[in-house]
């Protein structure tokens, strides 16, 4: 009873720590969130559905039966994004000009701090427990300057998702295992808004706050056809984050609400070992941002909420799906030391004709390092650097764009160059003897 009192304690623990220390920011395809692994990160999550770490139940719940007895991970990245915009805008005609709007801005990322947190616990031969806790979505991007070119399409805006998963796995056979669990996610979101001009150089803004919560499940199988041979496919479902908050500024202020359609996804893992300490590792993965849709901000009757002007507000994300595709190679130096290096291509949801400065995704290229020191045999570190080199974008709102964020008053054609470095450290401990052979030992 001792045992099972600490253990539940360290849950407690852990999903505090995960669920209070995050600040988000959009670093995969999207606004969605990648870094729920340090060493999966190590190699551009190659593998990470087939298993290699407790925090491999982010992706598919069915890994849990690699882990033998209870463990705590624990995983913390730091994420440095910079994207240079630039552009030129006219209110209502190319005869206005700018109207005293300064022409770009140097960096309207901002850095984020994106913890995680994962406990499994091997109930018997068969069936395994595990709660996971993280933030698999958020945007947080800041516009010093609101009166800037792109001002009517870029303003502060951030998003973030605190998701619990409690899942069981259970071992069909030694070759085959299954995994099902539940999503409660709570979600926060600010958007400032462009609502007109006040004067010469000088934007009108609303703002929209709130909360809400939404709920879904994750699901997922392990096949081990040889004893070097894991494939994984894991399943987390769309959740409809009903948002519920008010609006301040516009012409009709006061309690809204809406509803953000985030995508479902599937993962492919796949790790093969080689002999002589190698491994390689691959992944796919499809996101289903298309269901994303339009967002309507509704007043508390149900009717549209509204701008100044009149104008219906709106989130017309119209995304594309996202894909994922990542390659690399895992190296055992000795007992104490696995290496990990992988490269990823993510081709991004946001299309050009979608594009927005609050936003300015584009398709982009992984490059990844990574290591995990075995202290003992119950504790291990991990270490990831990874390197994110995001295409160039252009963006074009306009009324011949079809992108359906113009305004209807004010024209924009920029720019954005972006890069991201993320680094992450993890933990993991094992609170009772070393697995047998043939489960992760690192």
């Amino acid at each position: 009873m001792v045992t099972r009192t600490r253990h539940l304690a360290v849950l407690s623990v852990s999903t505090a720590f995960a669920a209070l220390l995050v600040w988000d920011t959009a670093d995969a395809g999207g606004f969605a969130i990648r870094e729920q692994s340090t060493e999966g990160q190590g190699a551009s999550f190659a593998g990470v559905a087939a298993g290699g770490a407790p925090s491999a139940m982010f992706w598919n719940p069915a890994t849990m039966t690699q882990v033998q007895g209870r463990t705590l991970e624990v995983d913390a990245a730091i994420i440095f994004p910079r994207a240079s915009q630039s552009g030129a805008s006219a209110i209502t005609t190319p005869a206005l000009g700018s109207f005293g709007f300064t022409a770009g801005l140097d960096n309207t990322g901002s850095p984020a701090f994106v913890p995680s947190s994962y406990t499994t616990w091997q109930l018997n031969d068969r069936f395994w427990f595990g709660i996971s806790v993280n933030s698999p979505f958020g945007l947080s991007v800041n516009f010093a300057n609101p009166n800037w070119a792109g001002a009517a399409y870029g303003q502060s805006t951030s998003l973030a998702t605190y998701n619990v998963a409690p899942s069981l796995a259970f071992k069909v056979t030694d070759w085959l295992s299954v995994g099902f669990g539940v999503q409660v996610q709570y979600g926060q979101a600010n958007l400032t808004n462009f609502d007109g001009v006040t004067g010469f150089g000088s934007a009108r803004l609303l703002l929209i706050s709130g909360d809400g919560w939404g709920w879904g499940w994750t699901a997922g199988l392990t096949i081990t056809p040889t004893p070097t041979t894991k494939i994984g496919v894991g399943y987390r479902s769309q959740i409809d984050q009903e948002i519920e908050g008010s609006l301040s500024g516009g012409s009709t202020p006061g309690a809204v609400k809406t509803t953000l359609k985030l995508p479902d996804m599937i993962s492919v893992g796949l790790r093969q070992g080689l002999g002589a300490g190698w491994t390689v590792l691959g992944t796919f993965e499809w996101t289903n941002w298309s269901r994303i849709g339009t967002s309507v901000i509704s007043q508390a009757s149900g009717a549209t909420a509204l701008s100044t002007s009149g104008a219906a507000i709106t989130l017309p994300f119209q995304y594309s799906d996202g894909y994922f595709y990542s390659g690399g190679l895992e190296y055992a130096l000795n007992p104490a030391w696995t290496l990990r290096a992988g490269f990823a291509y993510e081709q991004s949801p946001i299309t050009d004709l979608v594009r927005t400065p609050r936003l300015p995704d584009n398709d982009r290229y992984w490059y990844s390092v990574g290591a995990t020191n075995k202290i003992s045999n119950r504790l291990s570190t991990d270490f990831a650097y990874s390197f994110i080199d995001v295409k160039d974008t252009s963006m074009s709102l306009s009324p011949t764009s079809g992108n359906p964020f113009y305004n209807g008053a004010v024209t924009y054609n920029g720019t954005a160059s972006s890069h991201i470095h993320i680094i992450s450290l993890g933990v993991k401990y094992r609170f009772d003897d070393p697995p047998s052979a043939g489960l992760i030992t690192k």
